[in-house]
């Protein structure tokens, strides 16, 4: 029988990552898949937290429904058929690296880049700091920076998303 809190603990610390799926098998062969991602074959998409129901005693098992806009689907199903997202306009300029972000290559200069502006490939559009070490991060397209999600001197991850561009723009 599974613990639904483990369960519920698990979605949490998932939704709250940048971990996109986790697989779980017991040594008794019971396996849980949580993803993010519908695509994933056998996937919980977690838009909320699922309520634990109380333990019915008499060994009935309750019915864990998802919230609305969830779905869970069990082990070896395929999942229904999902719309599929629209295209993206934007491309994604990501971190290359654990560190600090910073717009501008000392605190009183001017940012590298502001929304609006073009950039060529190859162009510097920020500082990442890592280990006392001031990296510079280069567009890997040429375009028009249409949003900038990082925050100036603060920590940013592996993968996270510095930048959205717009190639078109």
């Amino acid at each position: 029988m599974i613990d639904l809190r483990y369960v519920k603990k698990l979605i949490e610390i998932i939704d709250e990552s940048t971990v996109d799926s986790i697989e779980i098998t017991s040594d008794k062969g019971m396996k849980i898949r949580i993803s993010k991602s519908p695509q994933q074959r056998g996937a919980v998409q977690v838009a909320a937290p699922i309520p634990i129901p109380a333990i019915i005693p008499g060994g009935a098992a309750p019915r864990v429904s998802p919230p609305q806009g969830m779905q869970m689907i069990a082990e070896g199903e395929a999942p229904a058929a999902a719309p599929e997202p629209p295209k993206a306009t934007t491309v994604d300029i990501k971190s290359p690296m654990v560190g600090t972000f910073y717009k501008s290559p000392e605190p009183s200069a001017k940012a590298y880049v502001a929304v609006g502006d073009r950039v060529s490939k190859g162009q510097i559009v920020c500082i990442i700091e890592a280990m006392k070490i001031m990296n510079e991060i280069e567009s890997d397209h040429s375009g028009v920076i249409r949003e900038i999600l990082a925050q100036d001197a603060q920590p940013v991850e592996y993968g996270q998303v510095l930048f959205k561009l717009d190639p078109n723009g």
